[in-house]
């Protein structure tokens, strides 16, 4: 249940076109659905504002095709990720409606086509140091795009070429928040926080040669950068870089 079926189904009460007791078992119905191989947290869209997403990583194409359905039928939007190449195909299958991003690893459902413009006011910015950290870098692009926000995406900025990333001064001032993905050294954010005063929500990724650690050397830089305002996830967490800059964006617009 989100806030705004809460919310339809209390009004149908004060109209009188619902009765107490019927309000009840619709709410009541809600919380948990056991499933064979899950529990479905149907609630979750009234604490965090977003139904519950689906990781994909270890689950069976028939697994998400189960789990999609009864989240769709209940929310009217789904968002998985990490979904490997045979699940994304089984939904592809199932729901003609789906958005597939192969390289995101996300797939996107929607009983109805969105309607309106973005709820949150501001625009969350996402840049990209190498086109082999786009994977991560569009995870977050499509995470902040569902959940609500205006996303956009600058790939191929990375500091071996500075003058590239100075061409888009303009429009870091513009973005409410930025995210910013990165392997190898990771040294982007630190440069991208000191050109801006806008919150950073930094992401390392496994992309880098063999000192690099599968990102660990970009996350310890980017852990002690010297910018301030700078905000660190896990090592190629796109989806976590994505949710959070949303809830900062939507946060910043909305009155007390």
């Amino acid at each position: 249940m989100r806030p705004a079926e809460l919310t339809r189904v209390l009004r149908a009460v004060q109209r009188g076109t619902l009765s107490p007791a019927q309000a009840t078992q619709r709410i009541a119905e809600a919380p948990l659905e056991a499933l064979e191989f899950a529990a479905l947290d149907h609630q979750r869209a009234l604490r965090t504002g977003f139904p519950e997403v689906i990781f994909g990583l270890g689950k069976t194409p028939a697994q998400m095709v189960a789990i999609a359905h009864k989240l769709l039928a209940r929310h009217g939007v789904v968002l998985a990720t990490r979904v490997d190449e045979a699940a994304r195909a089984a939904l592809a299958a199932e729901f003609p409606q789906a958005q597939v991003h192969d390289r995101a690893r996300c797939v996107v459902l929607r009983r109805r086509p969105r309607r309106g413009t973005a709820s949150g006011t501001g625009r969350v910015l996402v840049l990209c140091a190498g086109t082999a950290d786009l994977p991560v870098a569009e995870e977050a692009l499509v995470t902040a795009r569902t959940l609500g926000s205006r996303a956009e995406l600058i790939a191929d900025v990375g500091v071996a070429g500075l003058h590239r990333l100075l061409a888009h001064r303009t429009r870091l001032r513009g973005a409410r928040v930025l995210i910013v993905v990165a392997g190898l050294e990771g040294a982007l954010p630190s440069v991208v926080g000191g050109l801006t005063d806008r919150p950073l929500i930094a992401v390392p990724t496994s992309i880098g040669y063999g000192s690099h650690m599968r990102g660990l050397a970009p996350l310890l830089a980017m852990l002690n950068s010297c910018a301030a305002g700078v905000t660190v996830v896990n090592i190629d967490n796109g989806f976590g870089a994505g949710y959070a800059a949303h809830l900062i964006n939507v946060g910043a617009g909305r009155k007390s």
